[in-house]
């Protein structure tokens, strides 16, 4: 009987504890770095940079204290002109209409100052889609520049993502006629989509047919995800184009 001889294999393996540590470290500060770049492009993907918008805070708080400053002012010509009872109706009339148009601009400057102020501090709660903002501009050829801003609210550390659908109802030769946005504007892509953290901005230029008259301004915001809530608005042409939302 023949024994078969036991092979054996030695096997050494070399540790190298701190190669692995230096290894680890760098995997962990490379993930980092990507991390921190892509939450960075989200947010500028999304129309915020923070050092652009404390800077604008910072304009809109000194174009404010101008304003205010002015108020103070007019105020003050006209206790002036009232005490001397030298004072023309032009001339107070003028002055009234200085004295509005001033307090317009500051209330104009308090609300964009506190939407800024919002999304550098935002409130904490239930996230929410709101239409904040909307003008309506019309220029020298008879078009209209249109601006229509779409913020979130509460916690906004996700992107919200959706459509929205703009339309004009109005009277054309007698009857009731309504356009999409796409049927009187080229800057229009149909389903517009949103996708922002913070904030996004839809404007450009619609051309109206000349004997159409737009009576209201229809609104559609629906989020992809169930948790916010869609919008369904309309809006008076006539409140927008005196003054805007």
């Amino acid at each position: 009987m023949k024994i078969k001889p036991l092979h054996t294999h030695t096997i050494i393996t070399v540790q190298r504890p701190l190669l692995w540590l230096l290894s680890f470290t760098i995997f962990l500060c490379i993930l980092l770095i990507l991390l921190k770049i892509s939450y960075e492009y989200g947010r500028n993907t999304a129309g915020f940079d923070s050092i652009n918008t404390d800077a604008y805070i910072d304009q809109l708080q000194s174009q404010l204290e101008e304003s205010q400053a002015e108020i103070i002012e007019s105020e003050r010509r006209a206790t002036m002109l009232k005490r001397n009872s030298r004072i023309d109706d032009d001339a107070s009339g003028q002055l009234k209409e200085t004295l509005a148009q001033v307090e317009d601009e500051v209330l104009e400057l308090k609300k964009e100052l506190s939407f800024y102020k919002s999304i550098v501090a935002p409130e904490q709660g239930n996230r929410s889609i709101a239409i904040q903002t909307i003008q309506l501009k019309k220029n020298e050829a008879g078009d209209y520049h249109y601006k229509v801003m779409v913020s979130q609210r509460g916690r906004n550390d996700q992107f919200a993502r959706g459509t929205i659908s703009v339309s004009i109802k109005g009277i054309y030769k007698g009857k009731a006629v309504t356009y999409s946005l796409a049927d009187v504007s080229k800057d229009v892509k149909n389903p517009m989509k949103f996708g922002f953290k913070y904030f996004q901005n839809f404007e450009g230029v619609m051309s109206l047919p000349d004997a159409y008259q737009p009576d209201t301004l229809h609104i559609i915001v629906k989020p992809s995800t169930g948790k916010i809530k869609a919008i369904d608005e309309q809006y008076a042409w006539s409140d927008l184009t005196t003054g805007g939302v």
